[in-house]
């Protein structure tokens, strides 16, 4: 049985403060015997609850998982943004926080990594906010230009653009943009995508047609009659020489693609 006896002026101390002092003399004694062990800060386990406080090895994890798992275009420049859980959350201790890529998540933009617990009394996976920036060369229009209009040289340039900033390509080619109709308005400076062209008509219903037939290590010719209108990036029906209907995607003035 252990005994503790209070002498000299602990006995004269303050209820309180003896009270106190009398449990920091059990924890010690019950230490010095092997009975106890005393706790350190750095053995406790912690629970992020903002990417501010989150560990900087886990976040260095996060950099290097985000930047691994981008996929982006050689030549570019990777820049990775790491924004901040929820506040309202309130995660229990964990001592191995793991990061890892939602199924189906793209690391384009705006984006999310998960965090999972691995070592902790009680499992917890959370998504942590980033925002994934791409930079590299592509097409801007300097002076903006308004909706409706064709594109000609001198409307656009060559930049550095955040490529990510959006899910829609960046058009680099300048004979992609050039002598294309806008089919919105764009601000002074603003990168040229895909999207924001109006899509060309290749052919119209009951035009002859060039069909291509491409398959494994050939390539077949022929002519057809198109069915309808053939616009860029649209699947369109052409009715061929022998009455066979066949699609494929316009690609070109009077010239249709048609894979086997």
């Amino acid at each position: 049985m252990l005994s503790i006896v209070l002498l000299g002026p602990l006995a004269r101390i303050a209820p309180r403060l003896l009270a106190w002092s009398l449990a920091a003399a059990i924890l010690m004694a019950l230490v010095l015997l092997g009975l106890a062990t005393p706790a350190f800060a750095d053995d406790a386990p912690t629970a992020p609850a903002a990417a501010g406080a989150l560990d900087a090895m886990l976040l260095d994890s996060v950099r290097a998982l985000a930047l691994d798992k981008a996929g982006a275009p050689r030549g570019t420049r990777v820049e990775i943004v790491i924004g901040q859980l929820d506040p309202r959350l309130h995660l229990a201790a964990c001592r191995r926080v793991e990061p890892y890529l939602p199924l189906g998540m793209r690391l384009w933009g705006k984006s999310r990594i998960g965090l999972r617990c691995k070592e902790g009394a009680t499992p917890w996976n959370v998504f942590l906010p980033i925002t994934v920036k791409v930079f590299g060369r592509a097409l801007i229009v300097p002076n903006g230009a308004v909706a409706g209009s064709v594109l000609a040289d001198a409307d656009v340039a060559e930049a550095e653009v955040d490529l990510a900033e959006e899910f829609t390509a960046a058009i680099v080619d300048p004979k992609l943009a050039v002598g294309r109709t806008l089919a919105q308005a764009l601000r002074p400076g603003q990168t040229l995508r895909q999207g924001q062209l109006k899509s060309r008509q290749w052919f119209a219903a009951g035009d002859t047609v060039k069909v291509i037939a491409s398959g494994d290590g050939f390539a077949l010719e022929s002519e057809g009659q198109a069915l309808g209108n053939g616009l860029e990036g649209q699947m369109a029906r052409v009715r061929t020489e022998s009455g066979k209907i066949v699609s494929g995607l316009p690609s070109g003035e009077r010239r249709i693609e048609v894979a086997l």
